[in-house]
């Protein structure tokens, strides 16, 4: 049974979202949630804040942000470590179902509907990082 340790700042902060943005955001906290609850090694999830953004850590992973920006705002986007071998592996595994944002970020458009079986295999890849950073595509 997943163990979720949340932050009491993580709410307030998806408050802050414009409505459309806040639902899309929970999609994803949503698929985060689901991937580490069906995974047999994580066990506990932390949900903090990270840059002032909803981040999600694992014992045995990478951290995993997302946010919306103002200055773009018809679009959201997950975050990755930028020094790890995740974006760059997505970017080989699932070519163009993504946008990327260099080697950092997964966007998405607001009016756009989420690859929901690639981006849950991304977010496997991230909470099992140091698990499968030596194998070939990270496992994926």
């Amino acid at each position: 049974m997943l163990k979720i340790k949340t932050d009491p700042r993580v709410e307030p902060k998806f408050e802050t979202y414009p409505p459309e943005v806040r639902e899309r955001l929970m999609y994803l906290r949503k698929l985060i949630l689901e991937v580490a609850a069906e995974s047999d090694t994580i066990g506990e999830i932390e949900e903090t804040l990270k840059w002032g953004e909803p981040s999600y850590l694992t014992k045995k992973g990478s951290t995993l942000r997302m946010d919306w920006k103002a200055r773009a705002p018809d679009q959201y986007a997950m975050y990755f470590k930028c020094t790890s071998k995740l974006v760059d592996t997505f970017k080989v595994v699932h070519g163009d179902i993504f946008r990327y944002e260099n080697s950092r970020a997964i966007l998405f458009k607001l009016e756009e509907e989420v690859p929901v079986a690639g981006l849950k295999s991304c977010i496997s890849a991230a909470l099992h990082y140091h698990l499968v950073k030596q194998l070939p595509d990270l496992g994926m």
